[in-house]
């Protein structure tokens, strides 16, 4: 079940209307509908305003987003801890098998993963554990990083003291030092307990854990902010990567509080970001993992973006900003997002390859984010995940996966293995996180100082994306540095796509002659020139 179903049935079960619901939340009731269709995403602040409205929480909805459906006829659902049927264990078995590129990529790489002090307040790091487990047994060397926000908030309110911030900084004065020290160490004790826990029938049955923590992390004072002394809050000023990387090698995963300490022996408030970024930057790590409360960034529409460059981060962020400025909201921007973001991007800036933000509410965020091609949240990379190149013969069997299905239908000809291996050289590929999603070829006629084009495919889960003009476009530069005056091409099903890209229609008698005596008049293909 969807998020959007969960908002349904709990709108149904209050027997809310949609009308109701959206006047409750300031919200058109038409998008509402649409929403709960799935037609629409919902940002985080909607999502809370929802959730008021139906008297639960965001947590309740996305935990009800993951149970089974029952049928339209109202038979009975089947149970969590029910055996699996026949067909569930084959999903799991093709996904599993699919997900071995990633175990093979990930053994003995760093990852470091932050989360704010809810997650262990709402009792979500016992799920989390189990997944830090998995990448512990797959030999990932992990670095935790957690907050600790509503646990000194609560320690605040029992001890009678306001908050104060400044431009989202904490004013940690003594007495809110104390409380920040409580809180840190409250969690880390809790973090260290459920890491031990070695339960038979659980996931965690072997596990063998061991935590590393210590002063890992040289701070300084922020000092003076809009005339306010921020006193005991600070910033990173060194990671000791040495020792954690000792730490590392001797497979201890490493956990860092959001404190720091200076060579006066003061100790420093810090915020969660700065020091997930900062560690992560002096270990090289190869990923950033932020755990948040939206499920990751959304575009103007709503909608999800599952990955975008820093370059694009940092353009969003300019946006927001100059909204900002001008006393307007940002859409479909969650307050996580206004946090989180400028880290990732000051990460890749960094040396960091990969920061990925995902939503802290979906059990097992982390195996779906890191373990599927998708993913379910956003990542950000310092450069564009897709590459164009000319082919070698690695890439015959992924060549052969996208052609095959169209050859199949009659949209490219036949084409086996061998003659691909002997022809690779003419072959270019377009390249998603190092996974051939798109091919193409240019077979050279010297003679005619032209070159066909043939073979295009797009994996059809890229294609709408204009791909496919990306490697026509990249393939007809290239065909130019060869010294090609044009291109050609036949095609049987495809005319308007070439027609649209400049080709002209001519005769068969109009071909290179080595390429008369090949034309296959039972297919009786339709002939396409393009002046380059």
């Amino acid at each position: 079940m969807s998020l959007a179903h969960a908002i349904r049935n709990r709108r149904k079960a209050l027997r809310m209307t949609l009308q109701t619901l959206a006047a409750q939340v300031a919200a058109d009731a038409g998008n509402l509908s649409r929403i709960e269709r799935g037609e629409l995403g919902i940002n985080e602040s909607l999502l809370r305003k929802v959730a008021l409205a139906l008297d639960c929480t965001p947590a309740y909805l996305y935990a009800h987003s993951e149970l089974p459906v029952s049928t339209a006829s109202g038979s009975e659902t089947r149970l969590a801890n029910k055996p699996s049927s026949q067909p569930h264990a084959k999903d799991f078995v093709q996904w599993f098998r699919s997900a071995t590129p990633y175990i093979h990529a990930f053994g003995g790489r760093t990852f470091v993963i932050a989360f704010g002090g809810e997650v262990v307040d709402e009792k979500q790091f016992v799920a989390l554990s189990h997944d830090l487990n998995l990448l512990a047994s797959l030999e990932v060397r992990l670095v935790l990083v957690h907050g600790a926000r509503p646990q000194i908030e609560r320690r605040l309110k029992r001890d009678k003291l306001t908050p104060k911030f400044v431009d989202g900084l904490r004013v940690t004065d003594d007495d809110a030092m104390e409380a920040v020290k409580e809180a840190n160490g409250a969690i880390r004790v809790e973090i260290e307990a459920l890491l031990s826990m070695g339960l038979v029938n659980s996931p965690m049955a072997g596990a063998d854990i061991r935590v590393a923590s210590g002063n890992f992390v040289t701070a300084k004072p922020s000092g003076v902010r809009n005339g306010v002394d921020l006193q005991h809050t600070g910033e990173v000023r060194r990671v000791d990567a040495f020792a954690m990387q000792k730490r590392l090698d001797d497979g201890e995963l490493v956990l860092l509080s959001p404190l720091g300490y200076s060579p006066t022996g003061e100790a420093f408030n810090l915020s969660l970001e700065d020091v997930a970024v900062s560690a992560a930057i002096a270990l090289d790590a190869d990923k950033l993992i932020f755990l948040m409360d939206s499920a990751g960034v959304h575009n103007l529409r709503g909608e999800l973006l599952r990955e975008m460059t820093a370059e694009k981060a940092g353009n969003l962020l300019k946006n927001i900003q100059t909204r900002a400025q001008e006393n307007e909201q940002a859409i479909n921007v969650s307050e996580d997002v206004i946090y989180y973001l400028p880290a990732a991007v000051r990460a890749c800036g960094h040396g960091v390859a990969r920061t990925h933000l995902i939503s802290r509410h979906i059990d097992g965020a982390i195996i779906q984010e890191l373990f599927t091609v998708d993913g379910i949240g956003t990542m950000v990379t310092e450069l564009s995940l897709e590459s164009m190149r000319q082919a070698n013969i690695d890439d015959v069997g992924g060549i052969l996966k996208l052609i095959e299905p169209l050859e199949a239908e009659g949209f490219l000809v036949r084409r086996g293995r061998e003659r691909i291996e002997m022809e690779i050289d003419h072959f270019y590929v377009m390249e998603h996180d190092n996974r051939v999603i798109g091919c193409a070829a240019l077979y050279p006629f010297r003679a005619e100082r032209t070159a066909e084009f043939a073979c295009l495919a797009i994996d059809p889960a890229y294609r709408g994306a204009g791909r496919g003009d990306k490697l026509f476009y990249f393939c007809a530069q290239a065909a130019k540095t060869l010294g090609f005056k044009s291109l050609f091409c036949l095609t049987t099903r495809t005319e308007h796509w070439f027609l649209e890209r400049g080709f002209t229609e001519q005769s068969v008698d109009k071909l290179p002659a080595e390429k008369q005596k090949l034309y296959n008049f039972q297919r009786n293909s339709k002939v396409f020139n393009k002046t380059l």
